[in-house]
């Protein structure tokens, strides 16, 4: 059965339908997503029944999926380490308490891009709904292509050999976490350039993310401006849409052409059950386990916040 696409955005963004989420797919149905991918970047899939099994397997179609840090004795809410858990549950399924936690995961409230703290970035993220908040708790969207696209010539060029360097720790602290300047700097920072091109479209896209903390070579003051700059610039109103949630709803995104940030809803009172897989940048669809871990190493290094968060630092 063909992909049926419904545009969000004249540019950016499209539901689609026509295809069951649950079964295996055919290489030209495989493709079919991977093309509107490449078109609108964001893909909105309404009711698709899919349960753990179904949304890792599927996920697989498209490369190597990341997995959630190892923790000696530590127990897991999730069948699947490929699923990251972006809830606000606790290991038994209750609505978290842990003070550390909720404002840890104030960061994913502004915009960013998933793992660009890592130097193996992530190309699709794919979120499925397990349970939603009655109000609020909507995933924002913006089109970094299109963003930067509509730029002048002028700064275009200028950023044409600009470099980001993008820590973990910095958008916690800018959400309010109590993590000092020192203590940033002397955890894992990863490098990427603040434009490239998107390799499934042929279009130039910026990759800027609250986790970009600088721009090498520039002074931090004047980086960090121009950043904030260019976020402001890629989230303007023509730019971007949210998604409301329903069960069994599954998003996914490029995180190579977009940007995404979680709306506000009542922490504290709603259970908000968000599962995801994130695909390797680059890697070969149904790509097994490759021995490398970025995730634990990462946490391995940084101790007080695996302490925090653990296995669920991710989500959104």
């Amino acid at each position: 059965m063909p992909l049926n696409v419904k545009p969000i955005l004249p540019r950016f963004g499209a539901e689609c339908s026509g295809l069951d989420l649950t079964k295996p797919l055919t290489q030209e149905e495989v493709k079919q997503v991977t093309d509107a991918m490449d078109t609108w970047g964001i893909t909105v899939w309404r009711n698709t029944g899919m349960n753990d099994d179904q949304h890792v397997e599927f996920s697989r179609n498209f490369g190597y999926l990341e997995r959630v840090p190892k923790r000696e004795g530590a127990r897991f809410r999730l069948p699947h380490r490929e699923l990251f858990d972006a809830s606000n549950l606790n290991v038994d399924g209750e609505i978290t308490q842990d003070v550390a936690a909720i404002q840890y995961r104030k960061g994913d409230r502004l915009w960013h891009t998933d793992s660009a703290f890592l130097e193996k970035r992530t190309s699709y993220s794919l979120l499925l709904a397990h349970q939603v908040p009655p109000e609020g708790g909507e995933t924002w969207f913006a089109d970094t292509r299109s963003a930067y696209e509509d730029l002048s010539q002028d700064m275009k060029d200028f950023l044409e050999d600009k470099v980001g360097i993008n820590t973990l720790w910095w958008s916690r602290k800018m959400a309010g976490a109590e993590i000092s300047d020192e203590e940033i700097e002397e955890r894992p920072r990863a490098k990427h350039p603040l434009v490239h091109v998107h390799k499934g479209s042929g279009r130039k896209t910026l990759f800027i993310a609250a986790h970009t903390m600088d721009i090498e070579g520039m002074p931090k003051e004047e980086g960090r401006a121009l950043l904030k700059q260019l976020i402001e610039h890629a989230t303007q109103p023509q730019y971007i849409f949210s998604v409301k949630w329903n069960v069994g709803d599954m998003v996914i995104w490029d995180n190579l052409a977009s940007m995404h940030r979680g709306g506000d809803f009542d922490y504290s009172k709603y259970p908000r059950d968000m599962r995801r897989t994130t695909v390797r940048e680059g890697t070969e669809p149904h790509q097994m386990e490759t021995g490398d871990d970025p995730f634990s190493e990462l946490f391995a290094r940084t101790p007080k916040i695996v302490d925090i968060q653990g296995a669920r630092y991710a989500g959104r």
